[in-house]
């Protein structure tokens, strides 16, 4: 859970990536889920943001119209990232890290 805490804090403020990516990015290809999982226990204290964590389709994974899929939204489009009805266009908005950035910014 450690790397994917890490990936997901390196995130920068309006950008966004995918389940996917950051499981591949922790070592951790095809665990899509056990990032979704990693999220949910992620201690507050760590101020991750999460909500720059979206599905491969650029999509927000919760359920339309509920108190997650709202504050994610609005936490998104705080940041200048638009979203039009749950979607964000990855193009756009995809986080693409250097690979400066991923030697010294990631410990393993």
């Amino acid at each position: 859970m450690q790397r994917i805490w890490q990936v997901v804090g390196l995130i920068p403020k309006g950008n966004v990536s995918s389940y996917g990516k950051i499981a591949d990015l922790a070592g951790l290809p095809g665990r899509a889920r056990y990032v979704s999982r990693a999220l949910k226990l992620a201690p507050d204290e760590l101020n991750l943001p999460w909500h720059r964590v979206i599905n491969s389709q650029g999509k927000i994974a919760f359920p339309e119209s509920t108190p997650a899929f709202i504050e994610q939204m609005q936490l998104l489009r705080n940041e200048n990232i638009e979203v039009n009805r749950g979607k964000i266009k990855l193009s756009n908005y995809e986080w693409q890290p250097d690979l400066a950035t991923l030697m010294f910014e990631l410990s393993f």
